[in-house]
């Protein structure tokens, strides 16, 4: 896959020429010096680079975290990233915790708002012009669900 110019590197990893270029100027992928025809060779460890980039993406690292694994010296361990990995795991598992509680507060909304009367449903207050949107019981902006 050695040579190939963006366009067919970019086709190559199924990604656009822009997506190849974003991580030029974030600097994830270097930018190959012009060959001798003036254009740009990207190289099977190029190839390589942008899959590990696209997989990072895909489990959810940020691209500054991708940078930080990838480092400059691009031999990180695999205790190095194991350790990345279990740290966004257990990010993930407190987005996971946090997605739970508001499904729950959101579904005692629907309940309450299904079987009580209107005063009960904050999305109907809410609507009211004649209302503030404040938890009658405690005073706080909220639903308090």
């Amino acid at each position: 896959m050695a040579g190939l110019t963006i366009g067919k590197f970019a086709a190559g990893a199924g990604v656009g020429v822009e997506t190849v270029r974003f991580y030029q100027r974030r600097g994830l992928l270097a930018r190959p010096e012009r060959s001798g025809s003036g254009f740009r060779q990207y190289t099977d460890a190029d190839r390589q680079r942008l899959a590990f980039i696209r997989r990072a993406r895909q489990l959810g690292f940020t691209l500054g975290e991708i940078r930080d694994l990838l480092g400059p010296a691009e031999d990180r361990s695999a205790a190095e990233i194991s350790r990345a990995a279990e740290a966004k795991l257990a990010a993930v598992g407190e987005q996971i915790a946090e997605l739970a509680l508001l499904q729950c507060r959101l579904r005692r909304l629907v309940r309450v708002c299904e079987q009580g009367d209107r005063d009960d449903c904050v999305a109907l207050q809410l609507g009211d012009a004649g209302r503030s949107g404040r938890d009658r019981s405690s005073g706080t902006e909220g639903a308090g669900w």
